[in-house]
């Protein structure tokens, strides 16, 4: 009897030494959740101040509530959501071309080491190349279009992708897979039952990767190229000398871009809760 009692006051202890972490970690996170906040707002009204009180150059650097102002006049009259739609549509092709064939090339170069050699040196120089260079490329060869753009957008992410990836194939431990191989499994049944489930974090955490790079790829592209966009917006606007349209462009950047990361961090979740 006094055991299953010293049993049950070790697990009272337990469950309030857990409830205790929970609360902690509960209370950390709204910390760190109001001194983001709070971050923002003195960000922004020190700009707002500095703005209006022309301590800053108006012109080059504008301010929050003329830059809102116009996004607002542009929401009303609809002339801002075709060159969101064609971004977001040029980057989630690009994210998941860019994901899928840089997923595929770093099984290539796992199941033949001597496609691995090959290519090797070809994939350090193409990695080492800055991308943008190869934008005009691209444009003579896909024409100046949705095509050039989303192939800009794979030089961008799918070296980075395939190197990632394939790094996490070569670090799984190689003890499972002769185990494996001793048991009569084939090559095919390695990769599936060994390499790619201890893979499967690095291959998730790789899309995180992806969205920024993929950004990254269709700005430059539509820089160079595009008609419409926000890439183009930010062309325009220094064109016409109009800052408060570009600083309002990259204002729509980051808010629709922290939006796609964090619904790639809600799959996330999804798939390793369901793994």
């Amino acid at each position: 009897m006094k055991q299953v009692m010293a049993d049950n006051d070790k697990l009272k202890l337990t469950i309030d030494a857990h409830k205790t972490y929970l609360a902690d970690r509960k209370r950390l996170r709204s910390r760190v959740r109001l001194t983001q906040l709070a971050i923002l707002v003195i960000f922004f009204g020190l700009w707002e101040w500095a703005g209006r009180a022309k301590a800053i150059d108006v012109l080059l650097f504008s301010y929050p509530s003329k830059i809102l102002s116009l996004l607002a006049e542009m929401t009303r009259d609809g002339s801002i959501f075709p060159h969101i739609g064609m971004t977001v549509t040029e980057t989630v092709i690009g994210f998941l071309l860019g994901t899928l064939v840089g997923t595929a090339l770093a099984i290539l170069l796992w199941w033949s080491p001597f496609v691995e050699k090959v290519l090797d040196p070809y994939i350090v120089v193409l990695n080492s190349m800055p991308k943008v260079a190869l934008g005009p490329l691209f444009i003579v060869g896909l024409g100046p279009g949705m095509l050039s753009i989303i192939g800009t957008t794979l030089a961008v992410n799918v070296i980075i992708t395939t190197l990632v990836i394939f790094a996490s194939f070569r670090e799984v431990e190689s003890g499972y897979s002769k185990v494996v191989r001793l048991l009569g499994g084939s090559r095919a049944q390695v990769f599936s039952k060994v390499i790619l489930p201890a893979a499967y974090p690095a291959i998730v955490s790789t899309l995180k990767v992806n969205v920024g790079l993929s950004w990254i790829g269709v700005i430059v592209g539509e820089f160079l190229v595009s008609q419409k966009g926000l890439g183009y917006l930010i062309v325009y606007g220094f064109q016409v000398f109009n800052f408060t349209l570009v600083l309002g462009t990259l204002f729509l950047i980051a808010i629709v871009a922290t939006l796609m990361y964090q619904a790639v961090a809600w799959l996330e979740k999804r798939l390793i809760r369901s793994k």
